[in-house]
């Protein structure tokens, strides 16, 4: 039986290769994962551990606001003691914070929370480990720095240039000592690194004296754990210090953590493609075993048992899954090393290392491929088996038992309605609990769906088959019955493109409707015409709030500087604004009272927090302010709640009165004449040319807020697109083998007048009907999740409302009906080019 199994493979090679494709597009999705983190987890951990190769033992200081006005970090004399210690043979102390250079363009090189400043802090031999210095020297002098290579080369500097950087302070001109590498985290996630002067960075980022870290080295042989008591016992209570080899353990741990959840979630699109494969695949072995009924029938007469045949039928699946998984496994190993070539394209650096081909990703790659392919090919196998001889030698194909598709329809219907009522459930449940109900509820209602669905051809097909009668005439017609013919067929087929667009349109769905609720909480709140903020996610200073007033074409500034105080014993967060000007620059519903009354001092409250309260217009309210002071506040003022506003906003003379470390997170300005480039460039300008403060105009600021989403959506088509290729795939695969099974029919419309343009057009309707089936299946199923999960974050998302994007989804659509074009461009030339005397004489 394997002998014959092995020659009816080579027999219909042709008609397995897109089961073939479809096998090795998913266990390279698999294979190649695996690769790629096992590769990104191996790097990751060698250049962790060669971060802390010399670093015996690591101190830090970081104290709370308190406890930093006495003791604000390590003082030399503290360093002085360590480096005294017995076994210790070199400390170098660490200080750092902000620091970011710009490019020719005067842009920020890096992402801002990226943008690493520290001190130069070289041992006895005058060089500094943790760098490697590829020209110049690190910094001897308070008007020098160094820059990483990446760094210097993305804003074109060389050493002995002036170099403009930027830190939480103003901008200042630097001459460039030295270029260097280095495996400094924050270059490697895509940033920049400026060394400076030990004093220089001292004041910079904690005081005159001061470091906030300890890396210390140890003799050969020292023990870092006795290092680390010993050490304990001379630096400050409040410090913390583990060894070096503790601290890589650490982040490597961390790495695998963070490479755990990437590789779980490209594993699941990887099984999203196989489990769409299966459809493919069982609709392949179930053509080609009703093509072979008479060939099985004999081998039933001669002998060969139910068993046997099913057996032969396996074997089948089994060899292909073989070749399939041989060939994914490789392109696999070429996915991986694309996938880590097309990093940096992110700007994502990854640390070299070898490509590590390991056990596992073998295992499960011919595992997974071939178990895929056998258990999709079992029940066309058992099918089979089942074919009495003597009926089966009467006819060439089998013929359909429509009977059987009562009892599955029937079970289809009763698993999408608990699935239905599961998502519902979720809905109204809400949070987490509601979303996991949800998830139960969705995978029912896909599987009920899914068997359900050879039903829901009929109706669905004769609603659309009109257009295609009325546009098509005869093609479309006959198109239109040929969909319909074999409904096991037609909806295995449109079960594959179903489940991708479910997956598709839902993410779209809710993607869109989490773009419009965040547009809503803060562009729909912003009437100014630019936002400015630090890149760096710091406070702005002072003086950039007066320079904006006095820059050129500006008609209202008011910062929203961050505070609190107590209401009645409750704490409160509070937004100081300009008064007169907030008004003009964010929208501020006032429910009762005048925000004039800001400038006399008094506070205006958020609607909610009043009604929660008790607090109305005119009444005196006590509070107690951050440094412990009390006094009373009159309310001026009650506003509609809002996203972008805290739940009381006060005059910022207040709140600096009382807390003299303000936070001014954003600064909003209106310009005359509204935003241009000229207007930003001049505010900018005003701002001293700081590459490291954002000026946003109403698309940065939609971007910023929602580019995220828009992002993650782009990557989750890429990884949707593995499953719609092979959901293609297996529409050619049915068309294909639909027309070698209607070669006799085919022959018989050509010779009473159907010409060669025409059964194309037949076919290839054919094809756009079944896809544009399923795509309408899947829209509709994932429009349906889309509206249970978002109503689960409702709460979590103010503003948050169901929004159908009508235009997304006519696309769909339009995408579905061209899949089905394509796919059937070689079925329909088959069908054309088929001599119609030799196809009637055809069995």
């Amino acid at each position: 039986m394997f002998r014959t199994a092995l020659r009816n493979v080579l027999a219909h090679k042709a008609r397995l290769l897109m089961t073939v494709l479809a096998v090795m597009l998913g266990v390279a999705f698999v294979s190649g994962t695996l690769v790629f983190t096992d590769t990104l987890s191996q790097a990751f951990r060698g250049q962790s551990a060669k971060s802390y190769d010399d670093v015996a033992v690591a101190v830090a200081l970081r104290p709370d606001p308190e406890e930093a006005a006495k003791n604000p970090g390590l003082s030399q004399a503290t360093v002085d003691k360590v480096a005294k210690l017995d076994g210790v043979t070199g400390v170098r102390p660490r200080v750092d914070g902000f620091a970011g250079v710009p490019d020719a363009k005067g842009k920020l090189i890096g992402s801002g929370w990226s943008n690493k400043g520290t001190n130069f802090a070289p041992g006895p031999d005058g060089k500094d480990p943790a760098l490697s210095f590829t020209t110049g020297n690190g910094p001897a002098a308070a008007d020098q720095i160094a820059l990483d290579k990446e760094t210097a080369d993305k804003g074109g500097y060389q050493v002995g240039e002036r170099v403009r950087v930027a830190t939480n302070g103003p901008v200042k001109e630097y001459t460039l000592s030295g270029v260097f590498t280095t495996e400094d985290g924050a270059v490697n996630a895509g940033g920049s690194l400026v060394v400076f002067d030990a004093p220089v960075a001292q004041k910079l980022y904690l005081k005159p004296g001061y470091y906030s870290d300890l890396n210390v080295s140890a003799a050969k042989g020292t023990d870092a754990g006795k290092l680390r008591d010993e050490i304990l016992k001379v630096v400050p209570t409040a410090a913390t210090a583990q060894t070096g080899q503790a601290l890589a353990d650490e982040q490597a741990r961390e790495i695998e953590s963070g490479l755990g959840n990437l590789k779980w979630m490209l594993l699941a699109f990887a099984g999203i493609a196989l489990f769409v494969g299966i459809f493919l695949i069982a609709n392949t072995f179930t053509m080609l075993v009703a093509q072979r009924t008479k060939e099985l029938a004999l081998m039933r007469a001669v002998g060969a048992s139910r068993k046997q045949i099913t057996r032969s039928v396996l074997a089948e699946a089994g060899v292909v899954g073989l070749v399939a998984s041989a060939v994914g496994y490789v392109l696999g190993i070429g996915l991986a090393v694309g996938l880590r070539s097309g990093m940096a394209a992110f700007e994502l650096k990854v640390p070299d290392g070898e490509l590590v081909l390991g056990a596992t990703p073998v295992l499960a790659s011919f595992g997974v491929g071939v178990v895929i392919t056998v258990l999709a090919a079992w029940l066309p196998g058992r099918r089979a088996a089942k074919i009495p001889p003597v009926a089966a030698m009467n006819s060439v194909h089998a013929t359909p038992n429509t009977k059987s598709l009562v009892v599955r329809n029937a079970i289809g219907a009763a698993v999408t309605a608990i699935g239905a009522v599961l998502i519902v459930l979720g809905a109204y449940t809400g949070g987490e609990e509601g979303r996991l109900i949800i998830a139960g509820g969705a995978l029912a209602a896909l599987v009920g769906v899914i068997i359900l669905i050879p039903f829901l051809s009929r109706p669905v097909i004769a609603l659309i088959r009109p257009f295609f009668v009325k546009v098509f005439g005869i093609s479309g017609k006959l198109a239109g019955l040929n969909a319909v013919r074999n409904p096991r067929r037609t909806g295995a087929t449109a079960s594959a493109l179903a489940i991708g667009l479910t997956l598709v349109t839902g993410l779209t769905v809710i993607g869109v409707s989490a773009g419009q609720a965040l547009d809503k909480m803060t562009v729909d709140n912003i009437k100014a015409d630019y936002m400015v903020t630090m890149a760096s996610g710091d406070g702005l200073s002072q003086e950039a709030l007066t320079a904006l007033e006095k820059a050129p074409g500006v008609t209202a500034v008011s910062p929203q500087q961050a505070g609190a105080f107590e209401i009645k014993g409750t704490y409160t967060s509070a937004s100081g604004v300009t008064p007169g000007t907030i008004e003009k620059v964010l929208k501020v519903d006032v429910v009762n009272g005048s925000l004039a009354g800001l400038a006399d001092g008094q506070i205006a409250v958020a609607e909610k927090t009043a009604d929660k309260r008790g607090l109305k217009v005119g009444a005196t309210v006590p509070v107690e302010y951050l440094d412990k002071k009390k006094g009373e506040l009159r309310i001026a003022a009650v506003y509609k709640d809002s996203e972008f506003l805290s739940p009381v906003l006060v005059d910022t003379k207040i709140l600096d009165a009382h807390d003299p470390q303000k936070y001014i997170p954003q600064i909003f300005v209106s310009t005359d004449g509204g935003p241009s480039d000229a207007r930003e460039q001049a505010l900018i300008k005003a701002m001293g040319d700081n590459p490291a403060i954002s000026v946003m105009d109403e698309k940065d600021i939609r971007d910023a807020f929602g580019g995220s989403i828009n992002l993650m959506l782009n990557i989750m088509y890429g990884l949707l697109a593995m499953a719609l290729i092979i959901a293609v795939l297996g529409v050619v695969n049915t068309l294909a083998m639909s027309v070698f099974e209607r070669q006799q029919e085919i022959g018989m419309i050509r010779a009473i007048g159907l010409d060669r343009r025409r059964v194309k057009r037949m076919v290839r309707l054919e094809a756009v009907v079944i896809s544009v089936f399923g795509a309408i299946v899947g829209i509709g199923l994932g429009t349906f999740l889309a509206w249970a999960i978002g109503k689960t974050f409702e709460s979590s998302l103010p503003g948050y409302g169901l929004v159908v994007p009508w235009d997304r989804v006519g696309i769909f659509l339009v995408l579905a009906g061209l899949v089905g074009v394509l796919a059937s461009l070689w079925p329909a030339r088959s069908a054309a080019r088929l001599n119609m005397l030799t196809a009637i004489k055809a069995e």
